[in-house]
């Protein structure tokens, strides 16, 4: 009978099958089910990369542009003049009046400074002192001595009396007596002599030569002779001078630090009064230097800067052509004063203001016209709206790819320049 196919079998498995006829151990072996091999994902990083890079090119492209657009407008300048007051008499600036305030300013001083004397002179002291003249004339009976009456010392030296004198007379049997200033006869300081007795020379051969006479108990003093230092009258008036004008000039800069950065003092709106000038000494006085004393008050009559500022900007916006605008830092006010009342408390003032001024160009204006044009066009747009009112324009972008400016116009800055 023929075999069918599923009879024959495939020689290896017929060998098995014998071999395993025979009577062999049988070891089982287990495999263990195998680890699929791990690899670097390169290719979906490169493709997430790609994708992430794409939507930053995207964010930046159309967020990264940006355009400066610098314009210098033409600057055109205005001058005008005007008399205005600054009066004591206001607190506030009164525009329509020209009236700002002012107030007065004030600093005293006094300053006492020693001078030589330069004159001379040949001067000789004479020596001075007191005497006391006894009477002892009997019977007893006061004496009338005249001035200039002469009275010898027993050193030999002669002084005379300054006064007429009368001297009293003896009491019981004691001398009358009295004391007068005499003074030498003669320059020097031999006359400069110690206690004394006196005699009346006039009186010799009389009754009374023995019965006046003079003592003295202190030396005389002040004789001299020789040349002297004296103080004169250009002395005193050049002391005054000198000195009074120094402390003027100290009173000044004491009175200009008390004035604040914001005050005006105009040179011709201050005063300088010298209240009192007195030297230690008169003229002609023996000396060789002598002290003066000089007291000075100077005024000022001052206005704030500011209310001068608020004055003029005021002003200055009735003279601004309409459509410009003025730049603030061209602004140059000088002034001067024409007259001062010190004592009214009032200052005419003459003020000269310039100005700069340039057309009101409007930013946001800019902006909308500039949107996505490039910078050639940019600059024709500038010309044709503004024409002469624009000395210069500078257009730039950024990155450097970038050719126009952006849709987004909060990317678009302007800046002027002057």
């Amino acid at each position: 009978m023929p075999k069918k196919i599923y009879d024959i079998k495939p020689p290896k498995l017929v060998k098995k099958r014998k071999i395993a006829s025979k009577v062999v151990p049988v070891v089982k072996i287990e495999s263990k089910p195998s680890t699929p091999e791990r690899r670097f994902p390169l290719i979906e990083l490169m493709m997430g990369g790609g994708v992430v890079v794409l939507l930053l090119g995207i964010y930046f492209f159309n967020t990264l542009p940006k355009a400066d657009i610098q314009i210098w407008p033409k600057i055109d300048t205005i001058s005008f003049q005007e008399k205005i007051t600054a009066s004591k008499k206001f607190n506030t600036v009164d525009i329509a009046k020209k009236i700002i305030p002012a107030m007065y300013v004030e600093e005293s001083k006094e300053a006492t400074q020693n001078f030589p004397a330069s004159g001379s002179a040949s001067n000789d002291g004479k020596a001075t002192g007191t005497i006391k003249i006894y009477n002892k004339i009997s019977p007893s009976s006061p004496l009338s001595l005249k001035v200039g009456t002469h009275f010898l010392s027993d050193s030999g030296k002669y002084f005379v009396t300054l006064d007429k004198v009368m001297v009293p007379a003896m009491s019981g049997k004691t001398a009358g007596s009295i004391s007068v200033k005499v003074q030498a006869e003669e320059s020097g300081p031999a006359y400069n002599i110690g206690a004394s007795k006196f005699s009346v020379p006039k009186l010799s051969g009389t009754s009374y030569y023995y019965s006046i006479w003079a003592e003295s108990t202190s030396a005389m003093e002040g004789g001299y002779t020789g040349d002297v230092k004296k103080v004169t009258n250009a002395d005193i008036a050049n002391a005054k001078e000198v000195l009074t004008k120094k402390v003027l000039a100290d009173a000044e800069v004491a009175l200009r630090s008390k004035i604040s950065a914001d005050y005006i003092l105009l040179d011709n709106a201050i005063t300088k009064n010298v209240v009192g000038a007195t030297a230690s000494v008169k003229a002609d006085s023996i000396a060789d230097n002598f002290n003066e004393t000089a007291k000075v008050r100077v005024s000022a009559l001052v206005f704030k800067k500011s209310d001068i500022t608020s004055f003029v900007k005021s002003d200055l916006l009735a003279q601004l052509p309409e459509g410009k605008e003025y730049l603030e830092k061209s602004l140059d006010v000088q002034y001067s004063a024409e007259a001062v009342d010190m004592a009214g408390g009032t200052e005419s003032l003459v003020i000269k203001v310039s100005f700069g001024t340039y057309l009101d160009i409007q930013k946001n204006e800019v902006v909308e016209f500039s949107s996505r044009l490039s910078a050639s066009q940019i600059k024709q747009m500038i010309d044709q709206k503004y024409g002469g009112a624009v000395t210069r324009s500078e257009i730039s972008f950024w990155p450097f790819w970038v050719h126009k400016a952006p849709s987004n116009k909060d990317r678009i800055n302007i800046g002027f320049n002057f």
